[in-house]
């Protein structure tokens, strides 16, 4: 299935059912009375998370989306029924967008998560309503008010603790599928990736985390150049990221400093959260380096970008890939306990 992460469509909340003007004709009732019933209010259009879904190709071919009239009321008393609601389903971490004000409607973060985006119309009132001392036979009705149309525009961000960065043939779909069941393409020529893929990481019961990888990212990226532009905002959601370094195709430290700028400079120039969030150097491919030379470019490395936590592994091989996904589950946990510590804080002081 192709990857779709952005899709506009148009949405119509039903109209409301108009009043009813009536008279009753009873046997022994002289002079009759009212019995105009008030319209059906018009149905709202929601969006819904549908946890199967994985994309937004479904609104390549539909864009018009309609929820159901309220009916007109009857005599008799008898008012209109409401029209249907209309439920859009959608992929867990959609965002919701007015098109034509670039307002953010809501975000679907959660499972079963429900968003109005149209509300129906008013239904429209019965000449009973009107009934009054000085007006015993009114004949004033009301129209059912038109619902709500709204051009919106849907993003996808894939939802995942751990974003996987680097240049073509980085190793990322290497490392994904070595410690996932994830099968991404691997090939030996740059952008095997296309579309962000994830993988969830299981390090044993109720140990795991999901990992994302996206297409590699060139020089000019955040300007459009390549594919991984298309999808940096997947990275915004994600807790940590993991800068995947090819130091097994190294000639020497100018060119390896200068792929590694190539990364910070691209997604610094797209968003400057991204660049200050949490970021652990991987260098991939130790398995191609003598194991001095390795030790010089990790103490080089350490030099240049300081505090920088920096991991070796062999994607291909498997070598050092258990100790980092630990060392990502381990610090997962102590963030876990320190906005629980916080939480719990911010709470008591609401109590005393």
């Amino acid at each position: 299935m192709k990857f779709v992460d952005e899709a506009t469509i148009r949405v119509t909340a039903g109209k409301g059912g108009n009043g009813c003007l009536s008279f009753r004709r009873e046997k022994y009732v002289p002079r009759g009375g009212l019995d105009g019933g008030d319209g059906g209010d018009g149905g709202s259009v929601y969006l819904i998370v549908d946890e199967g879904l994985n994309t937004l190709v479904d609104f390549r071919h539909k864009r018009l989306f309609q929820a159901e009239n309220g009916q007109a009321g009857r005599g008799s008393d008898c008012f209109g029924k409401k029209g249907a609601d209309l439920l859009i389903r959608v992929p867990l971490g959609t965002l919701a967008y007015d098109n034509d004000t670039d307002e953010l409607i809501g975000d679907l973060i959660h499972h079963n998560d429900k968003l109005l985006v149209a509300k129906g119309g008013v239904h429209g009132l019965g000449n009973a309503r009107f009934k009054s001392s000085t007006n015993q036979a009114p004949r004033k009705t009301t129209k059912g008010k038109p619902g709500e149309e709204r051009n919106l525009r849907l993003e996808m961000q894939v939802l995942a603790d751990v974003g996987l960065l680097g240049l073509p043939n980085a190793g990322k779909s290497t490392l994904i599928r070595q410690v996932s069941a994830a099968r991404p393409k691997v090939a030996d020529y740059p952008f095997t990736t296309l579309y962000p893929q994830l993988g969830v990481v299981s390090l044993g019961t109720d140990q795991s985390f999901v990992m994302a990888d996206i297409p590699g990212l060139i020089q000019g990226a955040a300007e459009g150049a390549g594919l991984g532009h298309h999808f940096l905002k997947h990275l915004s959601r994600t807790r940590l990221l993991l800068h995947l370094v090819d130091v097994g195709t190294m000639t020497d430290m100018e060119a390896l400093n200068a792929d590694i700028d190539v990364i910070r400079n691209e997604i610094g120039s797209y968003d400057q959260y991204l660049l200050n969030k949490e970021r652990w150097m991987v260098l991939n491919k130790i398995d191609l380096v003598e194991p001095a030379k390795l030790d010089a470019i990790e103490y080089a490395l350490k030099q240049k970008y300081g505090e920088q936590k920096i991991y070796k592994i062999s994607a291909a091989t498997g070598q050092g890939c258990d100790e980092l996904m630990f060392a990502v589950h381990n610090w997962m946990m102590r963030q876990n306990e320190k906005h629980e510590s916080v939480f719990e804080n911010r709470n008591g002081e609401l109590q005393r």
